[in-house]
């Protein structure tokens, strides 16, 4: 199994009644965050209207991928109140976005224990989407 081309992570909660200063408040600061109905400015500096309110923190892309290093990264620098988490996880939907990009079509990549129980005793789920390399990857 090779490992994955590269990586990108956030940690976010969302919902149509998010408040996202209270998520701040109990947490730390976001890279967006946005109630619904709000403009803001998306990586590609196109200004948007949200859908639904979000609070989301994110990672550097990282190449090779280091998905395991992205997260902890993250939760390393938000509250580790596990009651705020959980409160926020019942309310809003909070995820872990895991953007996985393959380099051949059998990559693969671990996450450890430790990553996993941090992100369960938050209460969040883990979102992968998983992009398959291109024809001219397979080429070579």
């Amino acid at each position: 199994m090779g490992k994955l081309e590269s990586s990108q992570a956030s940690i976010g909660f969302y919902g149509d009644d998010l408040d996202p200063s209270e998520i701040t408040l109990a947490l730390g600061e976001p890279t967006v965050g946005v109630a619904k109905g709000e403009p803001w400015v998306n990586e590609y500096g196109t200004e948007r209207t949200a859908k639904t309110g979000s609070w989301r923190l994110v990672a550097e892309p990282r190449e090779p991928a280091e998905l395991d290093w992205q997260i902890n990264d993250l939760l390393s620098r938000l509250n580790d109140d596990l009651g705020a988490w959980r409160s926020l996880a019942s309310r809003y939907r909070g995820r872990v976005f895991c953007g996985l990009f393959l380099a051949s079509q059998n990559d693969g990549l671990t996450l450890q224990p430790e990553t996993l129980v941090r992100i369960g005793e938050r209460g969040l789920v883990v979102d992968l989407d998983i992009y398959g390399p291109t024809q001219s990857d397979l080429d070579v």
